[in-house]
């Protein structure tokens, strides 16, 4: 049972809102445009300098595709399955693998077939990505490198590198992607165990 305070409920909204802002790559501006929000009022709320009340969580809620139960962080009970929800972002589709308030954030990415080229469009944000291809070969610009990865092949970099991802042949992509703030990196296991390992 969930024995926090209504104060401490509402002192967590605030960190939980700028993770989620983060972790979609938008700005304090680009919610503000999309919520009628303004950013002063987005800013206070995420520092904790304003109480959150549902007049303000119902659109951050929609623009963030989560449940308001997410938001405030309330307990789930009974069905332990994750309830999938598909987000299409740049032609993309994001399927989340993981409901984690914090810490590495897993999806599931598929890129759909096109007949012509995509011009890039390089992004960047604040993050570390992982990226492990399932299907189909993948396209990935980092920085400066332009590089074509194949099924079984995986790619790790900072995102606050301008990086894009697309089809390298026009046929349709699949991929794992694991997504953390910065300083937040997956920790892979290459070799087996030795004695001298943690258990």
């Amino acid at each position: 049972m969930d024995r926090r305070t209504d104060d401490e409920v509402l002192d967590a909204v605030g960190p939980r809102l700028r993770a989620l802002r983060r972790d979609r790559g938008l700005t304090l501006a680009d919610v503000a445009a999309t919520t009628g929000v303004s950013e002063s009022t987005l800013s206070r709320l995420e520092s904790g300098r304003r109480r959150a009340t549902l007049e303000l969580l119902l659109p951050l809620s929609r623009t963030y595709d989560v449940p308001l139960d997410d938001l405030v962080g309330a307990e789930r009970t009974g069905d332990p399955r994750i309830h999938l929800k598909p987000v299409t972002r740049f032609g993309m589709t994001f399927v989340p693998l993981s409901r984690r308030r914090g810490g590495v954030h897993a999806f599931k990415l598929m890129i759909p077939a096109r007949p012509e080229p995509a011009v890039p469009t390089p992004q960047t944000h604040e993050g570390f990505e992982w990226l492990y291809v399932l299907t189909g070969r993948l396209r990935l610009l980092v920085g400066e490198r332009d590089l074509t990865l194949s099924p079984g092949e995986a790619a790790e970099f900072d995102t606050s590198l301008p990086h894009w991802l697309g089809t390298a042949d026009g046929r349709a992509v699949e991929l794992l992607v694991l997504f953390g703030l910065q300083g937040v990196r997956a920790h892979l296991r290459t070799g087996p165990r030795t004695g001298r390992d943690p258990a």
